[in-house]
């Protein structure tokens, strides 16, 4: 049973939902988040966990946690989910939080990977699944697929080539963590 967090479009989401895997719950930290839409059309249940709404971000991600494990989630994926979790929420879902990032790791983490992937000159970009700890995309790599980086190529173009492994590779790794 999967619980899914995201922050922005959820095209991840739905690669997840389109593979039939058992999502059970979505959490955002954004009302404006347009995968809420997807998974209110999926039926599956959504909540936003929005941080100004709390005290603090752990208690937010005991929040989230509580609910999550409520609907029944034991895999937590972060599918574009833009804010850091505490170890409290991590040690909820021991090795069991996964996240995908749009480059190599760990030569390019963080928010602006493929800003820097470019700037670098780097010849490859990749989708990338890894655990989530404490440090930021730190965590051990699951798979990893490399994508060329082509003449002329820009964020965005290259973003989108990513997204189409990304929608690929994020569901087989997850179908496989299910089965375990």
């Amino acid at each position: 049973m999967i619980g899914v967090l995201v922050s922005g479009e959820g095209t991840n989401l739905q690669a997840l939902l389109d593979a039939q895997l058992p999502v059970v719950a979505v959490a955002s930290n954004s009302p404006r988040a347009k995968a809420l839409a997807r998974a209110d059309s999926s039926g599956v249940p959504a909540a936003v966990f929005a941080l100004e709404d709390y005290p603090d971000r752990e208690t937010r991600d005991r929040a989230m946690a509580d609910w999550l494990q409520a609907r029944g989630a034991e895999l937590v994926v972060c599918a574009g989910y833009m804010h850091l979790l505490t170890l409290s929420f991590l040690e909820r879902f021991p090795e069991r939080v996964v996240n995908v990032h749009p480059a190599p790791l760990p030569d390019f983490p963080g928010a602006h990977p493929l800003e820097d992937l470019l700037a670098a000159g780097a010849s490859d970009a990749a989708a990338t699944v890894h655990y989530v700890d404490g440090g930021i995309d730190t965590g051990t790599v699951i798979a990893s697929e490399p994508v060329p980086v082509l003449a002329g190529d820009t964020v965005e173009s290259l973003r989108e080539r990513i997204h189409a492994v990304e929608h690929r590779l994020l569901p087989e790794v997850v179908r496989q963590l299910c089965a375990r």
